[in-house]
């Protein structure tokens, strides 16, 4: 008879969830989902989210694996097949621009933007039909180690003892610094600043990012012909883009943008958070794992943060379901360390090329200027290099 074995997966956000969908193929886990929020609703009716994310194909990967993504595409999601990325001190249709066709990579599109709230939503519905128990509204007291295992105590005064604790908890998670693992923390001094917006011109399928001196600001299409814009600029200016009227944010962000779209109008609500890049010491001990940005953050300007948290959920759930074939205890360290190894690495590479990124854009440097411009024209003509490199950003190889 097969042994059973209990997993309890902190946070139902996209990648906790997408974790728990992932490891509800094998009949021989019990698993259950705790989060101190409230279930998220979702209606096709209802108004665009204001947050949304940029799905690469290695993610639509991970999402068709559970059975989700068939949902998410036939609801609201918009595929962009083109990406332009420039700098402030060239011109969108420079030779130094950055430009990437889904054609050269014989692909139908580079990706898809989605609302993070779309994504939970069909994930959830996935779920509706295994075994995974999910508890809302649900916070916990304390987590400790007992043995070889944590012990969790909610609020409720209930206690759970797993076999394996997932830490999918977020940036601040609560699993991560009750394990008492450190966290490096790289802080940006910007603020994200994000709406959604009308444009002149069609955004023809188009992401669209501009480096400027203070950061970079990025277009993203939605499916309904506006665009969703993230600005990562001083705090300052963030907290002055919140507080202007629309015909002043119009202009402004026309400006910014190089009037690449025409005019922009305002139209949504707008939001503003910090942000800062972090990596964790260790990803796992003992009958305890961290995925998703309890892991790992990232600058948002490439959009890699969501996906490098599926790809967690991938690589874990394939090391798990090695395991239970060889009848070995999923919460056992070594083979929490094979998922470590896996993705670490990859991903200590993805923040630090993010940080370095945005560093060497975020200046109003004339020499480096010109460096960067050389630099961006060199990767353009760089054939094989360029190649892998986009693929690793798709998460095609």
């Amino acid at each position: 008879m097969k042994h059973s074995y209990e997993i309890v997966i902190v946070g139902a956000g996209m990648v906790g969830l997408a974790a728990a969908g992932l490891l509800s193929k094998n009949d021989q886990l019990r698993i259950t989902v705790i989060d101190a929020g409230k279930m998220p609703v979702f209606s096709p009716d209802d108004e665009m989210s204001l947050r949304v994310s940029a799905i690469a194909p290695g993610s639509i990967e991970t999402l068709s694996r559970i059975g989700a993504w068939a949902e998410i595409v036939g609801t609201r999601a918009c595929p962009y097949r083109d990406m332009k990325v420039w700098d402030a001190a060239g011109s969108v249709e420079g030779p130094e621009t950055l430009t990437f066709s889904a054609a050269e990579f014989a692909l139908p599109q580079l990706g898809f933007i989605v609302e993070n709230v779309l994504i939970q939503h069909a994930l959830l519905r996935q779920l509706e039909h295994t075994y995974v128990k999910i508890d809302y509204e649900t916070s916990i007291n304390s987590i400790t180690r007992t043995g070889h295992r944590y012990e969790l105590e909610l609020e409720s005064g209930r206690t759970l003892t797993p076999d394996l604790l997932i830490g999918a908890d977020g940036a601040n998670s609560f699993v991560r610094s009750s394990a008492g693992i450190g966290v490096k923390t790289w802080p940006h001094a910007q603020k994200a600043f994000v709406t959604c917006l009308r444009p002149e011109h069609s955004h023809r399928n188009t992401a669209w990012q501009r480096f400027l001196t203070t950061g970079p600001i990025g277009l993203l299409p939605l499916s309904d012909g506006r665009v969703s814009i993230v600005w990562s600029t001083t705090a300052a200016q963030a907290d002055e883009a919140l507080a202007m009227s629309d015909e002043a944010l119009s202009s402004e962000l026309a400006d910014v943008t190089d009037g690449v779209l025409g005019k922009l109008v305002p139209s949504g609500p707008r939001g503003a958070f910090p942000l800062k890049s972090q990596h964790a010491d260790e990803y796992a001990q003992d009958g305890l794992v961290l995925i998703g940005d309890a892991a790992h953050t990232v600058h948002p300007l490439a959009g890699q943060g969501v996906n490098l948290g599926f790809a967690d959920a991938t690589a874990l759930a394939d090391v798990i379901s090695d395991a239970l074939r060889t009848e070995e205890n999923p919460g056992d360290l070594p083979i929490l360390r094979a998922y470590e190894r896996a993705q670490k690495g990859a991903n200590t590479t993805m923040l630090h090329f993010m940080d370095g990124l945005n560093r060497l854009f975020s200046n109003d440097s004339a020499t480096l200027a010109r460096v960067r411009g050389v630099g961006m024209y060199a990767f353009n003509k760089s054939g094989p290099i360029r190649e892998h490199a986009v693929q690793v950003a798709l998460g095609i190889r």
